[in-house]
């Protein structure tokens, strides 16, 4: 026993070179023990890291920080920092560039490259005390993204060393020790350390399936630009608390753009909270560069509360202080979608007239579109001028041209609708068919059922079989489709088929008056007289108007 403690001296001090006593005491205290940790504050992992920044810039393993919610570093004083935040990350070299509580950091130089060749020193984490380095030799530097190097290393080194910096002979660092690829101890791997250190969160970072698997909190990218595309597209891909804890930081990054109290008064609309979302849009006029747009936001803010929260009143906000502030918008830079959005307002306010004038003058502007003519259209059915309103959406349909593409079947389906209300039915039925080559793989059982009822109208009655047999397959347990059914097969002089039609109406639903109604009616019609009079009271007494009528004619 006393052989082994005299030789651990000499190990140690084998293992620290000379050449390094100048840096080593300094850049241990660059070295940490990271723990991740779930929400309940079970441990994911534990790894090492070191500081790379002196604003408590870091970089560490990846791996250990998927699905964490919390981390924490135990630095060379033993001292424990919370992360908080995520600088950058990459899942394919396993490293990750975070930002710890403390302030005024020591860090690790870092060096452009090492050479084949090149004697380095593997720096493990120590507490209050100099860590026994590790000598070895770079034997491989591989150029990836054309700048930076992976190292393969004649080093041994333990599971307990990885995240570790490994050092050249002036104490810069060249990599972080990786995971070990084969059981060949002797052989290390390390990746740049430059390459770390070079990681950022950018505009597009929100979309990094890397950055996706941490649910920490990530940076905010350091250009305005950068930072308002991420802006955008945390809305849709994170959490409601996370995206509000988002926005809170944006204002404090940049309190100068109006985006920041854009979103925030947005936030606050969804929680009643009117008065904060009223000085949010203030506040964004009173920095905004695009003074237009600002208003323009504040305009359609106030407009989507009273349409979706019309049952929570706020007096400071209503449809005409919408229209205010659009009209602000127009008159900075008279661009016609501020008149849209005006249109937009009054149509929300009932006053159709007005809105149509607008929509009508837009359709001689840069808007003109499909899109256009069809909101003019459903003025002029709130107007009740249904030939005005087929006329508009005529001019709706006419923006494309044949073969029609995907984009005109909407304006296809509500000229078809308007059609049949007017009682044009063969033209309505036309516009279906055409919505439905072009929907094909999107149809469902109202549509075929709408159909139906055209073609009914339009005396295409075999057609109208198909299509009610399409809504049947396709909604089976929809009690409405077969009593349609069954009443078409009357029509037609199917009684026997409407028949077995109206009994499977029965039994799908005992207590709708329309299945005893159609049967009893078909009956009648078959010489089953006394069965149907006796349907066709039961129809009546659930309820239904038309069964006495039948009654009266048959039982004569």
């Amino acid at each position: 026993m006393k052989r082994i403690l005299l030789l651990l001296p000499l190990y140690l001090f084998a293992v620290l070179p000379s050449s390094a006593q100048s840096w080593v005491d300094k850049a241990a205290k660059s070295v940490f023990t990271l723990k991740t940790f779930t929400a309940d504050g079970t441990m994911i992992a534990s790894s090492n890291g070191f500081y790379i920044g002196t604003d408590g810039e870091a970089v560490s393993s990846y791996t250990p920080f998927i699905n964490a919610q919390r981390a924490v570093i135990i630095d060379a004083q033993g001292k424990e920092q919370p992360v908080e935040e995520i600088l950058g990350a990459n899942e394919t070299y396993d490293v990750v560039k975070f930002r710890v509580a403390a302030r005024k950091t020591l860090p690790l130089p870092i060096a452009s490259t090492a050479a084949n060749g090149t004697e380095v020193w593997l720096l493990p984490y120590a507490v209050k005390k100099t860590p026994a380095c590790i000598k070895g030799t770079v034997t491989q530097a591989e150029v990836f993204q054309n700048t930076y190097q992976y190292y393969t290393l004649q080093l041994t080194a333990e599971e307990n060393h990885i995240s570790c910096p490994v050092l050249n002979g002036q104490g810069e660092v060249i990599g972080i020790i990786q995971p070990a690829a084969s059981n060949q101890k002797e052989t290390s791997y390390a990746v740049s350390a430059r390459f770390a250190a070079d990681l950022k969160i950018t505009g597009l970072s929100m979309n990094e399936s890397s950055l996706k698997k941490i649910t920490m909190t990530k940076a905010l990218p350091d250009t305005q630009d950068d930072a308002l595309l991420a802006l955008f597209l945390a809305s849709s891909s994170m959490t409601d608390s996370q995206y509000s804890n988002y926005v809170e930081r944006f204002i404090q990054k940049f309190p100068r753009l109006a985006e920041g109290y854009i979103n925030r008064a947005r936030i606050r609309t969804a929680r009643k909270d009117f008065s904060g979302a009223e000085e949010d849009m203030e506040q964004a006029l009173s920095v905004a560069e695009n003074k237009e747009d600002t208003h323009y936001q504040y305009a359609q803010l106030i407009y989507q509360k009273e349409v979706y929260q019309h049952d929570q009143p706020y007096s400071g906000w209503s449809f005409d202080k919408a229209y205010q502030e659009a009209q602000e918008a127009y008159n900075i830079n008279p661009q016609p979608v501020y008149r849209q959005q005006q249109a937009q307002i009054r149509y929300a306010q009932g006053q159709y007239a007005e809105a149509f004038n607008i929509y009508e003058e837009l359709t001689h502007s840069d808007l003109r579109s499909a899109d256009i003519f069809y909101a003019a259209s459903m003025c002029k059915a709130q107007l009740k001028d249904t030939d005005q309103q087929i006329a508009l959406l005529d001019s709706a349909v006419n923006m494309f041209s044949r073969p029609y593409v995907k984009t005109a079947a909407p304006y296809l389906l509500a000229r078809a609708q308007a059609l049949y209300n007017a009682g044009r039915y063969r033209p309505a039925v036309n516009d279906y068919n055409e919505y439905g080559e072009l929907m094909a793989a999107q149809l469902n059982a109202p549509f075929y059922y709408q159909r139906e009822l055209a073609e009914v109208g339009g005396h295409l009655y075999q057609q109208a079989l198909n299509d009610i047999d399409k809504a049947i397959e396709l909604s089976p347990s929809e009690p409405l489709y077969y009593a349609e059914k069954a009443s078409l097969q009357v029509r037609v002089g199917k009684h026997q088929d409407a028949i077995a039609t109206a009994q499977q109406l029965i039994r799908l639903s005992p207590d709708f008056s329309d299945g005893y109604l159609f049967l009893g009616l078909a009956q009648c019609l078959t010489d089953q007289k006394a069965e149907g009079i006796q349907n066709l009271t039961k129809a009546k007494d659930l309820g239904n108007e038309q069964a006495q009528a039948l009654i009266d004619k048959y039982a004569k």
